[in-house]
């Protein structure tokens, strides 16, 4: 049988993939996408689909602002209605130290064109009043950013993918990586090989089980987070700001008709379960009685859970190894890669072109773990 062939090849069906599929297509660039189940079956649908960029690190500003200008037209480029609401992100504080981080934070911010500002606690409760204010000192306010559904992204850019002539081949799964004298020549899947000279390794909390294949280590380590959504509650406003209580993590925001709810539960260990738990939701209570104590009234409609892919500083590895020719790979987001799944698909298509990228992402370089460069993010969730 006679091997297919593809310049690229990405492993990966979510947002990274898909968005990396999109840019090299829309390049000119020979690509297959391959995922093992269905697109975006993975992380991506089970994210709360926040899209933001108000970070603490400079590199995720610029991924998060690229990222969310891209949103903005996604209905036109690659055309895709993707539900996108803009009420804004609202950070609660109740510790002087974090009042600190979110004041330095909007500096930086604000010098990079995003125009968050601090709030004080009477100003947060009018953008959500759910909220329970007494112990709050301070919030920040960001009011471009918002949520969207993560699978009408993914389904966008794939079909843009087809629509420009690259390949989408799901329910196939990688076996293996071919290298022959120091370079990637092929992939083995259960679908037959591909031969090919570049590999992006977009597998979310799978991506060290790939790049093992060409033996590199990728220090990524999969934890599972869960969300549910209530009931209708029709009291609620329009335009709810994507609230967060930053000292616990408990996080909700408008979907449809009720709330989506979430925080990251310090009890959950490292693993690829993804089933619900009783005590989540006990936690969750707990939270919520203290910080939005009115929704508790609603009931629970449906939930779920997904896995953050965690690095040891809670920020991504992007680019590409140099240790098997061509080998790139885009993974450990720790929760927020989601919203930086555009500008991603950009970085990668230059790295793969060879050209200036268009936001400088050397520090996040597996490589940094080793030489002691880590670049810790503070602002997530």
């Amino acid at each position: 049988m006679t091997d297919d062939r593809a310049e690229v090849v990405i492993i990966g069906g979510g947002v990274m993939g898909a968005s990396t599929a999109f840019h090299l297509a829309e390049a000119g660039v020979d690509v297959m996408l391959i995922e093992r189940d269905e697109l975006a079956s993975g992380s991506t649908v089970r994210a709360a689909g926040g899209v933001r960029a108000n970070f603490s690190d400079e590199l995720n500003i610029a991924l998060g602002l690229r990222s969310l200008e891209a949103f903005e037209r996604f209905g036109a480029r690659p055309g895709q209605d993707i539900d996108l609401h803009q009420p804004g992100y609202l950070f609660v504080l109740t510790r002087p130290e974090d009042v600190a981080l979110f004041e330095a934070s909007t500096v930086l911010q604000n010098a990079m064109g995003v125009p968050s500002r601090m709030l004080t606690p009477a100003e947060a409760q009018q953008l959500s009043p759910l909220l329970h204010v007494d112990d709050v000192i301070a919030a920040q306010y960001s009011p471009r950013d918002g949520h969207c559904a993560p699978e009408s992204v993914v389904l966008g850019y794939a079909a843009g993918v087809r629509r420009l002539g690259g390949r989408v081949r799901t329910h196939t799964s990688v076996t293996g990586i071919d290298i022959e004298g120091g370079r990637i020549t092929g992939v083995q899947t259960t679908g037959g090989r591909i031969a090919t000279g570049v590999v992006i390794d977009c597998a979310g909390a799978w991506s060290p089980q790939v790049a093992a294949m060409v033996g590199l280590d990728l220090p990524v380590v999969p934890v599972r987070r869960e969300i549910v959504v209530t009931e209708p509650m029709p009291a609620l406003p329009e335009a709810l700001a994507f609230t967060i209580d930053y000292a616990t993590s408990f996080y909700f925001h408008r979907e449809g008709q009720g709330l989506l709810m979430g925080y990251s539960d310090p009890r959950a260990q490292p693993g690829f379960d993804t089933s619900r738990t009783e005590g989540f939701l006990e936690g969750l209570a707990s939270l919520a009685v203290h910080r939005a104590p009115g929704v508790l009234d609603a009931g629970i409609r449906t939930g779920w859970a997904g896995l953050y892919e965690v690095t040891p500083d809670h920020n991504a590895l992007l680019g590409e190894w140099p240790g098997v020719s061509r080998f790139l790979y885009a993974t450990g987001f720790s929760g927020h890669g989601f919203l930086q799944g555009p500008a991603v698909g950009e970085v990668l298509r230059d790295l793969v072109l060879g050209q200036r990228t268009v936001v400088d992402v050397r520090p996040l370089r597996v490589e940094r773990f080793a030489e002691g460069a880590l670049r810790p993010e503070r602002n997530i969730v």
